[in-house]
C-alpha cells in the first residue's frame, strides 16, 4: 500500500521567527509539505490559487487584513481548504469569530513542535485541530445560542449508528453542515458522508425527508407523516 500524499501546507504569519519555527516543526514530518509561507493575508490570497494547499495556517492578528477576514474571503472560493487559526489569544470572541468565519481549527502558538505536527496530521482524519478546552467552550457557546435540542435517547433510529443519529438530530433541528461539524467537532466532509449514509439507510432522497422520518419516529413528535405522497395530497 502506497503512502498518502503529503498534506500541502501554506503558512501565513507576519512574525518571521514564529513563521520559521512553524515551518521547521512541520518540515520534520514526512507526511507534511510546507509549500510556502507569507507574511500577509493579501499575499496569501494571491498564492492559494497557485499553490493549491490542503491546509492554510493563519495568524489571527495579521497586519492589514486580519486573519478572520482572510478566512471569510477564502472559505466560499476554496471550500475544501482547511483553514486553521494560529494565535496567542485566549479570547473567547476570537475563537467564536474564527469558527463562524469558516476556520476549521484554532491552535495556540504555545504548542510544542510535536503537538503542532500531530494537530495538522489529525486533519487527514477529518478532526478539527483544537484543544479540548477550546472545543468544550465552543460547543457550550453554540449550544447556548441554538434552539433547544431534543434528546435522541429513545428517539434513536436503530438502523443508524450513534453518530448518524446525532447528525440526523441536528439536521432535523435545522442546522447546516458547517454548524453540525462545529457542534460535533468533526469535518464538514465527514458530516456530508454521514448524511449520505443516513439517506441511503432510510431509503429517502432528501435531507428534508430524512428530517421528517426522524420527527415522525421520535416519541416527541409522532404526528408528522413523512410520506411525500401525503404531503402532495394536502396541497
Amino acid at each position: 500500500m502506497t503512502d498518502p500524499k503529503p498534506l500541502r501546507v501554506l503558512l501565513v504569519e507576519d512574525h518571521a521567527l514564529v513563521r520559521d519555527a512553524v515551518r521547521q516543526a512541520l518540515s520534520t514530518a514526512a507526511d507534511i509539505e510546507v509549500v510556502g509561507d507569507v507574511a500577509s493575508a493579501e499575499a496569501a490570497l494571491d498564492l492559494v490559487p497557485q499553490l493549491h494547499p490542503d491546509v492554510i495556517i493563519i495568524d489571527i492578528d495579521l497586519p492589514g487584513m486580519r486573519g478572520t477576514e482572510l478566512v471569510r474571503e477564502l472559505a466560499p472560493r476554496f471550500p475544501d481548504l482547511w483553514q486553521v487559526m494560529l494565535t496567542v489569544s485566549r479570547s473567547e470572541r476570537d475563537l467564536i469569530d474564527s469558527i463562524r468565519s469558516g476556520a476549521r481549527g484554532f491552535l495556540s502558538k504555545d504548542l510544542s513542535p510535536d503537538a503542532l505536527v500531530n494537530a495538522v496530521r489529525d486533519i487527514r482524519n477529518g478532526i478539527m485541530p483544537m484543544s479540548r478546552a477550546d472545543a468544550s467552550l465552543l460547543i457550550a457557546r453554540l449550544s447556548a445560542a441554538a434552539p433547544p435540542r431534543r434528546s435522541i435517547r429513545g428517539a434513536a433510529l436503530p438502523e443508524l449508528t450513534s453518530r448518524e443519529n446525532e447528525v440526523l438530530s441536528l439536521l432535523a433541528d435545522g442546522l447546516t453542515d458547517r454548524e453540525i461539524s462545529v457542534s460535533l467537532v468533526i469535518s464538514r466532509r465527514t458530516v456530508e458522508s454521514h448524511v449520505r449514509n443516513i439517506l441511503e439507510k432510510l431509503a429517502v432522497e432528501s435531507r428534508l425527508h430524512a428530517a421528517r422520518v426522524y420527527r415522525y419516529r421520535s416519541p416527541a413528535a409522532r404526528t408528522l407523516d413523512p410520506s411525500p405522497s401525503r404531503d402532495r395530497a394536502k396541497r
